[in-house]
């Protein structure tokens, strides 16, 4: 088949690799160049990356609705366009140009976290699994026909970003799969339940501040979910501290945000429910550091109180 790829993250560099373990890839559409780094330099997407590795052409349109980009896409003939966290919006323009129209791969069990934080969504809200879903694109958010679902147990220990690994692999092998079915014409589409579907919005920073009076299960879900991006935080003495990881301790109760031990294990705050053992923290200006060598750094004691909103 002829295969066109959109994608720009890794995430989709993954799929785009396990892509061309099995099929000839005729062009692949990135998003253009973004400022990276302390030094701001134009950098190009890690699919961008790979795709010149392999000696294929790439696209950087702005957009996809102006008659040039459609143009170049239509152009290809393509058979099917392949997408894994592109960024931007296809219009139906382009949504009909392939013959076998455009497959998506997606982070999540659908109907369930469409939208753009699947991934940390489904964490946050303490589900058991989550999962790839191929799915014929349409105009809408995530609304297409499923084509091919697999699913991913998450564990206890997942942040964002194992998770993320997780199913960047799984997508891979489940679009060859896909892809295989299609050539075959096996593929059978299955409509979304609207009902059962849930919305997975954009991570924003101030939502990664830690309000002490929540339950520490649901803050400990928090810190793995903020992790590695936007990370949660908290203020203690005047000082906003970033939170990598932290561990539950259901048998340690006091006000919420109530410093009740520091020490080399860790620092343990008291939250609405239970309580929370801070593990890895970063101060500003500092790196990420296990408790023991943080508290060398910044003593924090029994007795202070971090910040409650």
């Amino acid at each position: 088949m002829k295969i066109i790829f959109a994608g720009t993250p890794q995430f989709a560099a993954s799929a785009l690799a396990a892509l061309l373990k099995e099929h000839q890839v005729m062009a692949v559409l990135t998003q253009p160049d973004r400022p990276a780094g302390r030094g701001m330099q134009l950098a190009a997407s890690p699919v961008k990356q790979l795709a010149q590795q392999h000696g294929l052409v790439v696209l950087q349109p702005d957009s996809l609705k102006t008659e040039q980009a459609q143009q170049q896409i239509e152009a290809l003939g393509a058979d099917v366009m392949v997408v894994a966290a592109y960024g931007l919006i296809l219009p139906k323009a382009v949504l009909d140009m392939p013959r076998l129209g455009c497959l998506n791969i997606h982070a999540s069990l659908l109907p369930r976290w469409r939208g753009a934080a699947p991934i940390q969504r489904a964490i946050l809200a303490g589900d058991a699994e989550t999962g790839i879903t191929i799915m014929q694109m349409d105009v809408g958010l995530d609304t297409g026909d499923m084509l091919l679902r697999r699913a991913c147990p998450i564990a206890d220990t997942d942040n964002a970003q194992t998770l993320h690994d997780k199913l960047a692999e799984l997508g891979g092998i489940s679009l060859l799969d896909a892809l295989r079915l299609l050539e075959e014409n096996r593929l059978t589409p299955v409509k979304q339940d609207n009902n059962a579907a849930c919305y997975a919005a954009k991570l924003l920073k101030n939502e990664a501040f830690i309000d002490w009076r929540q339950d520490a299960a649901q803050i400990e879900r928090a810190v793995r979910a903020y992790n590695p991006f936007p990370v949660s935080q908290g203020r203690i003495n005047d000082v906003v501290v970033k939170i990598w990881q932290a561990e539950l301790c259901l048998d340690l109760h006091g006000a919420p945000g109530e410093v009740l031990t520091a020490d080399k294990h860790g620092i343990t705050v008291a939250c609405g429910q239970a309580a929370l053992r801070l593990t890895v923290l970063q101060r500003p200006g500092g790196r990420a550091q296990p408790a023991v060598q943080f508290l060398q750094a910044m003593p924090v004691h029994r007795g202070d109180n971090f910040q409650v909103p």
